[in-house]
């Protein structure tokens, strides 16, 4: 998992992990044969329960729940299968191939695969991209909403909050200079 991630967020799994025990007082496998003995079946309920009877925060819990339920979902640690299931639109995935060679050259470039979106790290998240119906994609930038007539200020994306402007993108043709010089622009603030 941790090649896809930037030093930051490899820094911030670390402490998530190392803090289990130094703030609660139990181990991380201690805290896995507390899960399952969980009554709820479903992560969210899982994570309230956590929190309820034995007062943890959401990023210990979902850690915790993550090794005791592990999902037969793709995770983190199979970026290819996630990319495989977000990107099954052959459409929608033209656009992301047009977006990942518009980067491909950028120095030091991260790129992590979410279950809902593709996202593009320096130090910090610049650019994320999801598909959406139809074939179609939306980007994420780390510019002003101001900075072109084509972007849009985001609304639930569900990314970094980091991600000020949204791009609707129904082909990859749409992937032109003006958007390469938005990524780059986004990549120079990260």
């Amino acid at each position: 998992m941790t090649e896809h991630l930037t030093e930051r967020q490899k820094k911030w799994f670390a402490s998530v992990r190392e803090g289990i025990e130094r703030n609660t007082g139990k181990t991380l496998a201690e805290w896995v044969a507390v899960a399952r003995t969980c009554p709820e079946t479903k992560p969210r309920a899982r994570q309230v329960w956590l929190k309820e009877h034995h007062g943890l925060g959401v990023n210990h819990a979902a850690f915790i729940l993550a090794e005791a339920f592990p999902s037969a979902d793709p995770s983190w640690d199979d970026p290819a299968a996630l990319r495989a299931a977000l990107w099954a639109d052959p459409a929608a995935l033209a656009i992301l191939q047009a977006l990942e060679a518009a980067v491909a050259d950028l120095p030091d470039l991260v790129t992590g695969q979410r279950k809902a979106f593709t996202a593009w790290s320096r130090a910090f998240q610049f650019a994320a991209a999801k598909p959406v119906k139809g074939g179609k994609a939306v980007l994420g930038l780390a510019v002003a909403p101001d900075a072109s007539p084509r972007l849009l200020p985001p609304k639930n994306e569900g990314w970094s909050e980091r991600l000020k402007a949204k791009l609707p993108l129904a082909s990859p043709a749409e992937v032109d200079d003006e958007v390469r010089a938005l990524l780059k622009a986004a990549w120079e603030a990260s």
